[in-house]
């Protein structure tokens, strides 16, 4: 049975597939969406403040009189690109240092896995706080560069990467270990292929099936520390908007308009829920000793 059948019998993976797919095109179209509205996710329309659901705003309006389904749309392109892109990062990363100290072993294995624990024994998320809270003009970056909206999205994007690769470094390492004893591998050094072959053409696939499970479970933990730190007023800055930030705005209005506060957050759990099936589902598909298990 290959891994696409394996992976098709995880009745949750698959329905948490189609789910995520539905909202990543939603968000893809939101300017579509908006266009076909006629409405802007930026306007403020103070007349038009906690507007009920309608005809020109399905899901009403909020605080500032803004669309709720354009802005959490836009929300999700942000919330999941923050995911994808940091998620990819910190595989990246990852996967070179476990794959160096895989392969090379002795005291680069060492010197790397003691890196690696140093990396596992910070507090991550006072950590992404206190760098969160940095300011970037002081750093020498230009001020209207460190002021613009989008600096925020990326430094997010960076500081999850450089903390978060902990996991697949580790991964990638024992996997490295077990493959570079196997008698292809042998035989390719034998014929003189260099390091870098040998670690890219003969180990890196081999040890493929990890990093994309590691990977696909991360972007829902990601998702969330996001929005954790939007919450906290330390992530992505309004107007640029995000689920994290939705929330974040919405926290002193949840009696007077709670739905405000709903859609965002269920989104959320919904998305963090989602990834974990397919990441769980991706891996007893990649496992060739798992005959497909239906849930």
């Amino acid at each position: 049975m290959t891994a696409w059948r394996r992976f098709l019998t995880h009745r949750a993976a698959v329905v948490s597939l189609i789910l995520l797919v539905l909202l990543a095109a939603a968000a893809l179209a939101a300017p579509l969406i908006e266009a076909a509205l006629g409405v802007d996710a930026n306007a403020v329309s103070l007349l038009d403040r906690f507007g009920p659901p309608s005809a020109a705003n399905w899901l009403g309006t909020d605080e500032l009189g803004r669309d709720v389904l354009v802005r959490l749309l836009h929300g999700g392109r942000v919330s999941l690109f923050v995911g994808l892109a940091a998620a990819v990062g910190s595989a990246v990363i990852g996967t070179v240092i476990g794959l160096a100290a895989g392969f090379y072993g002795g005291r680069v294995d060492g010197f790397l896995m003691r890196l690696t624990d140093g990396v596992i024994a910070l507090p991550l998320l006072p950590l992404l706080i206190v760098l969160a809270a940095v300011d970037l003009g002081k750093l020498g970056l230009p001020a209207g560069l460190a002021q613009s909206d989008q600096v925020s999205l990326y430094r997010i994007i960076v500081i999850v990467a450089l903390g978060g690769w902990t996991t697949v470094a580790r991964l990638v390492r024992g996997a490295a270990l077990s493959v570079r004893r196997r008698e292809f591998v042998r035989a390719a050094v034998a014929l003189g292929a260099s390091d870098t072959r040998l670690m890219l053409v003969h180990i890196l696939p081999n040890v493929a099936s990890p990093i994309v499970v590691a990977t696909t479970l991360s972007i829902g933990n990601i998702i969330l520390l996001e929005s954790v730190l939007s919450f906290l007023g330390l992530g992505i800055q309004p107007p640029l908007p995000s689920w994290g930030n939705m929330l974040t705005n919405a926290q002193e209005l949840i009696w007077s308009a709670p739905m405000l506060a709903i859609y965002p957050g269920l989104l959320i759990f919904v998305t963090v829920i989602a990834f974990n099936f397919v990441g769980d589902g991706l891996q007893d598909a990649l496992d060739p000793r798992s005959g497909g298990t239906r849930r």
